[in-house]
């Protein structure tokens, strides 16, 4: 008896369809653009406003830092020797030495106020919101309008801050007509006008900090300073140095409370940079100084931005 064998399935047939040839790289970038055209023409308007308005100023005044510029006549180049005039000019030394103390000043009222006024803040309980407001209301106040406002406080005959001391029998003081007082007056001033949005800043950061770090810290029997030294500051690290960099930054282009406030007086003691700019431009007539100044202030600036960014890039690991 012989084996039967098994029968076979039939194969199917499988279609295979045509590889089609990828389209042209041409074709590829083109079909993105096309894509993406609506993007591009809103970022025009952007772009526009920002060559005519900051990067066509900021060029053009690199160029005339190295001309003799006089409004109605043409320029004529004359090198670096706007930059050497400026470097021999007596309110030179004054108005960094200035800017400086008053960044180092600023800094110290600029980070220890706000910070404290958000530890407090995240402690409340009841009215929070209402006291985020009072906190961020001196944001809302136009700078010349709050500079105006402490120029009368600082009154040294009817002024309020004198009118206070008086009424406690305290001495007196020349606040921002005092040569010695003047630029602590105006430290005083920038911090309360600019403290909001740094409180609510660090309000947000220790608002993100684990609530179990703190629970731990209590149960080893920390007290509040050590809590926040060893719990609340290193968590925040990040944030105290992101916002230091901007405060130096924003602080050596102080201007509104020179200006309206004392003039750069008494006797210079609160000519900054950025005023000092202003009189060599509006004043003396002498754009190619101004333009001098600004290029050694934009150098300085530039270094502490491009720290900025390169933290800002690191993200957590700083």
């Amino acid at each position: 008896m012989t084996k039967t064998t098994a029968a076979r399935r039939p194969v199917e047939a499988v279609a295979v369809r045509p590889v089609k040839a990828p389209p042209p790289a041409g074709g590829r970038w083109r079909r993105r653009l096309a894509e993406q055209a609506r993007a591009y023409a809103f970022l025009v308007g952007g772009l526009i406003c920002f060559a005519l308005f900051s990067w066509y100023p900021a060029i053009r005044a690199v160029v005339i830092a190295f001309q003799k510029y006089t409004p109605g006549s043409s320029p004529e180049w004359v090198g670096t020797a706007n930059f050497t005039r400026v470097w021999h000019d007596p309110e030179f030394t004054a108005a960094w030495r200035n800017t400086l103390t008053f960044t180092v000043l600023a800094l110290l009222l600029g980070f220890a106020v706000p910070f404290v006024l958000a530890l407090v803040l995240n402690e409340l309980r009841h009215a929070k919101a209402f006291f985020r407001v009072v906190v961020y209301l001196p944001v809302m106040i136009p700078p010349v309008v709050s500079a105006l406002l402490w120029k009368w406080f600082y009154d040294p005959g009817a002024g309020l801050a004198n009118e206070a001391l008086r009424f406690l029998h305290l001495p007196t003081s020349n606040w921002s007509n005092g040569a010695d007082t003047a630029l602590v007056s105006l430290v005083i001033v920038a911090t309360w006008a600019n403290m909001g949005g740094t409180v609510l800043i660090y309000l947000a950061a220790l608002q993100s900090i684990p609530g179990e770090l703190y629970e731990a810290a209590e149960l080893d029997g920390a007290s509040l300073l050590q809590r926040v030294r060893h719990v609340t500051v290193p968590q925040t690290r990040f944030v105290i140095l992101m916002l230091m960099l901007l405060q130096i930054i924003a602080t050596m282009q102080v201007f509104t409370e020179p200006f309206v406030i004392t003039g750069g007086g008494p006797e210079n003691a609160t000519v900054t940079v950025l005023y000092l700019i202003y009189k060599y431009a509006f004043l003396y007539n002498d754009f190619g100084g101004a333009c001098a100044l600004s290029v050694m202030l934009l150098v300085l600036l530039g270094a502490f931005a491009a720290l900025y960014l390169r933290l800002t890039r690191s993200g957590e690991d700083v």
